[in-house]
């Protein structure tokens, strides 16, 4: 999809786009990056295209000491640079007798990255010194960096606070960095409570301060839910070096997302920003956009946090349509009810089956599984109706596309694949002991699969987990591809809580044989009946996956 209008570039610098990920973005709650995880993020990073990553706070942080001493021996960067992070001397002394400044020359990044006060109140109240004091500490510290040959990028902290407390003083700050030889100056939302007009109007107060040549930068923290919009209109008004994080990992409520930054400027302002996917020409100015969605999920596999699926861009959900008015559309003209091509940032097009859905809902489901079901009206209607009728009674399809494509397949086909024939299966719960004492759990299943009759007993720390056990332990033996089959995610809903512990229940489970992950869904008057239902529907869908032929 073509942009919707031109942006030129406000200044005639090179444009920025700095990762800070590895440092901001670690001081989310429950992130803890290890040194291994850094180097294997920072590579991500390069291919996506961001001209800088940030390391963390060499001297100050002992692991992040360590990466920058690895990272020199380890990375092979082709589009970034490495940037070290720190802070302006402390009041009262020299630059050049500083530790905290020296570790930051000894990392041997070619960038570094000060913090250093742009509020007045914060220079008073926090650093208990003077506002001349600052100036002299961001003046002696920069100059010490750039006659240490280094590039310099100054962090104006809580930038658009002290502004509206104090403009002069916060112009005053940046012109000193700017003065000492700072190749940038970062113009920072540290409290993330900006709107964009607010944001527009400081920016263009201080670009007329400066001048059209020096760099001008924004980093926004999403606190008004606003970092990305107001990122972009810093952009706008003037600045050509953007901050954020993958995903918008950040501490409290997150970093502007630095995904949605560039996406943003790349397919709607028409202005090409990242580097080439390859580190070498990139294909027709989109750099590693088209890489983007895989990017993001790696990286959320690394850091341990789950993707989120309405993330702008990259999320599962992104261009994911449920209604059956929006599916008829979509089916004329994909682009009237989408943004841009997902293409374009590495993710696709899903239909979801619901009760909202109608037939071209699920013809283009079907299309999307490989069935073509254009000439099969008489399928359609009985797969939209099995699928309204399931829905009503608990099922649903939207998240659980493999259970939807044996139910696709059985009115296609006419029949399920027979992997094998349950007979029975039961499980037993026993606890010796008192409260805390760990119960054991057993299960039974006796099925018929290869031709022979298959008893298994399996153990677990809950019957849902002792059935897993004793379902892939008699099937294993006639279908071996099973041994790399998975539990990896389980969620349990009561459906009518009113009615107490008889309830209905439905059960999602995700499986994955560690290339590719499905789920599948499974209702039930009970716990057990429900996961049973999921556990056999997953076996099922992943031998039919892998072309496996019943035995």
């Amino acid at each position: 999809m073509p942009p919707t209008e031109e942006s030129p570039p406000v200044t005639g610098s090179p444009f920025h786009v700095y990762d800070t990920t590895l440092r901001d973005g670690a001081q989310q709650e429950g992130m803890n990056l290890s040194v291994a995880d850094k180097l294997a993020i920072a590579p991500l990073l390069d291919e996506l295209g961001v001209g800088y990553i940030e390391g963390g706070w060499p001297g100050a942080v002992p692991k992040d000491t360590e990466f920058f001493k690895r990272a020199a021996k380890e990375l092979d960067l082709r589009n970034a640079e490495l940037a070290a992070f720190g802070a302006t001397r402390k009041p009262g002394t020299r630059a050049a007798d500083d530790t905290q400044v020296r570790a930051l020359i000894d990392s041997e990044a070619p960038v570094v990255t000060l913090v250093a006060k742009s509020d007045l109140r914060h220079v008073e109240r926090a650093l208990r010194t003077t506002g001349e004091e600052n100036l002299a500490m961001i003046t002696d510290t920069v100059a010490v960096l750039v006659r240490e040959g280094r590039r310099v990028v100054v962090d104006a902290e809580h930038f658009f606070d002290g502004f509206r407390f104090d403009p002069q003083y916060a112009r005053a700050a940046v012109l000193a960095a700017f003065e000492a030889g700072a190749e940038v100056v970062c113009l920072c939302d540290t409290n993330g409570g900006m709107l964009p007009r607010f944001v527009t109007e400081i920016v263009q107060d201080v670009r007329a301060a400066v001048g059209p040549v020096p760099i001008l930068g924004i980093h926004a923290h999403n606190d008004s839910g606003c970092a990305v919009a107001n990122t972009i209109a810093a952009v706008e008004a003037g600045c050509a070096h953007v901050q954020g994080t993958v995903n918008g990992y950040g501490e409290r409520t997150g970093n502007a997302d630095l995904l949605a930054v560039v996406a943003n400027l790349e397919l709607k302002l028409g202005r090409p920003v990242l580097g080439p996917a390859d580190g070498g020409a990139g294909a027709g100015g989109l750099g590693g956009l088209p890489e983007m969605t895989r990017i993001a999920h790696a990286i959320s596999e690394i850091t341990n946090i789950s993707p989120f699926a309405r993330q702008p861009y990259v999320g599962a959900s992104a261009f994911a349509h449920k209604a059956g008015l929006h599916a008829s559309a979509i089916r004329v003209d994909p682009d009237l009810y989408q943004h841009i091509d997902p293409l374009e940032v590495g993710n696709d097009m899903r239909m979801l089956v619901s009760d909202m859905a109608g037939r071209a809902s699920i013809e283009l489901k079907g299309r999307e599984l490989g069935f073509d079901l254009s000439d099969r009206p008489d399928v359609l209607g009985r797969v939209t109706e099995r699928v309204k009728d399931a829905e009503a009674n608990g099922y649903t399809y939207e998240a659980a596309d493999a259970s939807f494509e044996l139910l696709l397949v059985e009115e296609v086909e006419g029949r399920r694949p027979q992997y094998f024939t349950v007979e029975s299966w039961r499980t037993i719960v026993e606890r010796s002991g008192g409260r805390g004492t760990p119960a054991l759990a057993e299960a039974t299943v006796k099925l018929s699969a290869g031709g022979e009759r298959i008893v298994s007993t399996g153990e677990g720390n809950g019957p849902v987990n002792a059935l897993d056990h004793a379902l892939r332990q008699a099937l294993v033996r006639v279908y071996p591809e099973l041994e790399t089959f998975e539990l990896i995610d389980f969620k349990v809903r009561i459906l009518d809580a009113m009615h107490g512990t008889d309830a209905v229940t439905r059960v999602l489970i995700e499986t994955s044989d560690g290339g590719t992950a499905w789920s599948t869904v499974g209702v039930g008057p009970n716990l057990l009946e429900a996961s049973w239902e999921a556990l056999t529907d997953s076996a099922i869908w992943g031998l039919r996956r892998r072309g496996v032929a019943p035995r």
